[in-house]
């Protein structure tokens, strides 16, 4: 099974294909799914699933989780050129890769999320007339020193970091930040001890 899209997504191209090597791949069927709103690669969710009877008829169905339009397939045993080993073999595969590919879409959300927040705090602390005005020096050496450990552990490391290795370097980044970006709300709202802690993410 493959996915054709272009960088701004209005048509999803579904081909089936049965592949026993890297050179023969045999096309079993192609469907679209159209009219998905434009949104950049990576942001539609499209679930893909297999039904197979026991005829070997197998039907292969694509629904785009955010519109819920859907289109499906139906792809018979005929010509001799589908056995049901075949198929069992395929739709193995595609749950493996359906597994990797959800891996990887966590590992680059993950990787966005730490990149952002770092980009965004170290523009607030250099903004004088915002957060970078209101921290006392100390604080704000503090701050650009864990941005710039932040930056260089992505320089490094991103390239073969895991999703969860980006998730514990952004609590590392938000455990700096957080205590001295909440004194700043501490002292001008006056919040008291039961009010729920805000969200790091909000930098």
């Amino acid at each position: 099974m493959s996915f054709i899209a272009t960088n701004l997504l209005l048509a999803i191209s579904v081909a089936v294909e049965l592949t026993t090597n890297s050179i023969y791949s045999n096309n079993l069927g192609k469907f679209e799914l159209t009219n998905i709103p434009p949104a950049p690669r990576g942001v539609p969710q499209i679930e893909v699933t297999f039904e197979l009877d026991a005829n070997g008829i197998l039907k292969v169905s694509a629904v785009d989780k955010g519109t819920g339009k859907g289109e499906s397939i139906t792809i018979t045993n005929d010509k001799g050129r589908l056995s049901t080993e075949d198929i069992e073999r395929m739709v193995e595969e595609a749950e493996k890769y359906a597994e990797e590919d959800k891996a990887n879409r966590e590992r680059i959300e993950s990787r966005n999320k730490l990149e952002n927040y770092a980009y965004s705090l170290k523009n607030q602390v250099n903004d004088d007339e915002g957060l970078g005005g209101k921290v006392d020096e100390d604080d704000k050496e503090s701050l650009l020193e864990a941005v710039k450990e932040t930056q260089d552990w992505l320089e490094a490391n991103a390239a073969e970091a895991a999703a969860e290795d980006f998730d514990e370097q952004f609590q590392k980044l938000s455990d700096v930040a957080y205590p001295i970006t909440s004194k700043l709300y501490g002292s001008a709202g006056g919040a008291g001890e039961d009010d729920a802690e805000p969200d790091h993410d909000e930098l």
